[in-house]
């Protein structure tokens, strides 16, 4: 059984905690990490793929320290970073072979797994296009192939649908599905969608703490009496807002309603148990009070 378990896991820029003392075990999966910016979801993928070092705290691949491992580890890691990097001029199918080589492929596999992946992703066409040419959602497909080269047993995907319309996000949802057979996938975000619909487990992560983790499940159950909705008069959403966290506020009837979240909330107000989703979620646990 594949294991990555970070143990104690601390990065400090000084009196500034960016991660701390994070403890958890992936094993084969797809893990959301869900918080705003600045949570620590970054950190938590480049203290993994060694682009950062650790204040503190181990990290172990089957119970191997990585930084032992060195190579041994990277050849079974794939890494989609936030800040994309490529080469505008390259055509898809030079990158992807250039990055092959980085990565120590032999070019016979590399060759079929590149036809195969542009395959799955719907990109034979563009494959002798220049990267500059392409789509936002193409270069997303053409990023998630090079984590994937190497056919990686831990794959790191930070922020990977920014900036893409929502089609274009649900294709790279049902991507990161399809290949996550016998894989351990990270995928941060601060895209509630991103992640409800795919994720195994879900990292609530706030500043630089993990708050909470579970399936959607767990977590919607976590809050069934914490979600309420109250009819109001618009001119009091003001002081609602200032006394409570309040979700999506709407017109039913004529009239408008406002979704409270929080511990004490309005006895006025009806509960929404059977009607609950992450959203709610990420407000109880992760949006600050006003």
């Amino acid at each position: 059984m594949m294991e990555l378990k970070l143990r104690n896991l601390t990065k400090q820029y000084g009196k500034f905690t960016a991660l701390n003392q994070l403890s958890v075990t992936f094993t084969p999966g797809i893990y959301g990490i869900l918080g705003a910016n600045g949570a620590g979801k970054s950190t938590i993928m480049n203290l993994i793929s060694d682009n950062l070092k650790r204040s503190t705290g181990e990290i172990l691949w089957n119970g191997q320290e990585i930084l032992s491992l060195g190579r041994k580890f990277r050849k079974v890691l794939g890494f989609m970073p936030q800040q994309q990097g490529y080469y505008d001029r390259m055509t898809v199918d030079f990158f992807l072979r250039y990055l092959s080589q980085l990565k120590g492929i032999p070019k016979k596999q590399a060759d079929q797994e590149i036809r195969i992946l542009l395959q799955k992703t719907n990109l034979s066409d563009v494959c002798h296009k220049q990267m500059t040419s392409l789509s936002g959602g193409m270069k997303q497909r053409v990023l998630l192939i090079q984590a994937l080269l190497g056919n990686p047993k831990v794959v790191l995907l930070d922020e990977p649908t920014a900036g893409l319309d929502p089609k274009e996000r649900i294709r790279i949802r049902n991507l990161i599905s399809e290949f996550s057979q016998g894989r351990i996938i990270l995928l941060a975000t601060h895209i509630v969608s991103d992640i409800e619909f795919i994720s195994d487990k879900i990292l609530l992560m706030k500043n630089g703490e993990l708050v909470r983790m579970g399936s959607t499940e767990e977590l919607l159950m976590s809050v069934a009496d914490k979600v309420r909705e109250l009819p109001c008069d618009p001119g009091q959403l003001p002081e609602l807002e200032s006394r409570y966290k309040v979700g999506n506020v709407s017109r039913r009837q004529g009239h408008t309603v406002a979704r409270l979240v929080g511990d004490d909330l309005p006895p006025e107000s009806k509960n929404v148990a059977d009607r609950l989703t992450l959203e709610d979620v990420y407000l109880y646990y992760l949006e600050e009070s006003q």
